[in-house]
């Protein structure tokens, strides 16, 4: 069985969604990296300039639970679409690739 052709909506948003994932694990890893910073502050084992406790530091990693996702969406969304398309030119010249279902 060949692939020779990828549909271009449907290929882009199952890449959007992959990337939109990895935003999200991404946008956890970094808000947990700011809960220790400020844990750390608050309990004076690092020193700091600023007041102790919530800060900007705080808001900025919550609101990567938003943006992180969100530029991974967009980001696999342009990447698939090019993808498919590139795909698409190669299948037409090589004959798409093969793949061997086995059961």
């Amino acid at each position: 069985m060949k692939i020779k052709k990828l549909n271009l909506l449907s290929f882009a948003r199952f890449q959007g969604l992959l990337g939109a994932l990895l935003g999200l694990l991404a946008g956890i890893i970094y808000s947990f990296g700011g809960l220790v910073v400020d844990a750390l502050v608050t309990l004076g084992w690092v020193v700091t300039t600023e007041t102790p406790g919530l800060s900007y530091g705080t808001v900025l990693a919550f609101g990567a639970l938003i943006g992180m996702p969100l530029i991974g969406l967009v980001v696999g969304l342009v990447i698939g679409f090019i993808s498919a398309i590139l795909y698409n030119l190669y299948a037409k010249w090589f004959g798409g690739i093969e793949i061997d279902f086995e059961q």
